[in-house]
């Protein structure tokens, strides 16, 4: 009866978690994410009031990275199509920071458990990278595109202009500006009912 029981608490205990990482249901309508995620809204606001950077922004960045998933990785390569060698890098998460950038992370903010499976603290992540490169690199915290290149490039690339030789990176950073516009028209059409709700 005791084993059941354990089974049953552990059965449910990874169900519930695999329900809390599953992606939103509609990843192109910010006010049903957090609707849906009121942990997600929570963090997001959290980010916004510690690195002063818009709610619009590092959402629509994380999309662009994962997708919102939360173990995202880049894909296996392989030798022969057939003899896995390994992956592109070692990004992962929600902001596929790579394990570098994400240990200055920790150590600048003292935040020692924080994962990049987690969402709360991959948000505050991709906040503390934006506040840098603001710092660093004089790139307004409004600014979407400035930042996703400062973010895909980091801060010396962008200095160095390494996203000039780099066509295809330039239309992802519009693509993300175009998606951060449109999670920003959403938003205030619904911050009020999304703080009175929650």
């Amino acid at each position: 009866m005791l084993v059941y029981r354990v089974v049953m608490v552990v059965g449910l205990a990874l169900f519930l978690g695999a329900c809390a990482t599953k992606p939103p249901k509609n990843l192109d309508n910010l006010c049903v994410m957090f609707d849906e995620k009121q942990g997600w809204y929570d963090a997001a606001i959290e980010t916004r009031e510690k690195w002063g950077i818009p709610v619009h922004i590092p959402m629509a960045v994380m999309y662009q990275e994962s997708r919102f998933k939360h173990n995202a990785q880049p894909p296996m390569r392989y030798f022969l199509w057939i003899i896995p060698i390994g992956r592109a890098s070692d990004a992962y998460g929600y902001p596929q920071a790579k394990t570098p950038v994400w240990g200055e992370y920790v150590e600048d903010t003292g935040n020692w458990f924080a994962d990049r499976d987690d969402f709360e603290d991959a948000i505050d992540f991709i906040g503390w990278y934006m506040n840098r490169s603001h710092k660093i690199n004089k790139v307004s915290k409004w600014d979407t595109y400035g930042q996703y290149l400062n973010y895909h490039e980091g801060q010396g690339g962008y200095r160095r202009g390494s996203y000039k030789a780099k066509p295809w990176l330039i239309r992802v950073a519009k693509k993300v500006e175009a998606r951060a516009k449109l999670y920003s028209e959403q938003y205030w059409g619904c911050k009020d009912d999304l703080r009175d709700r929650w």
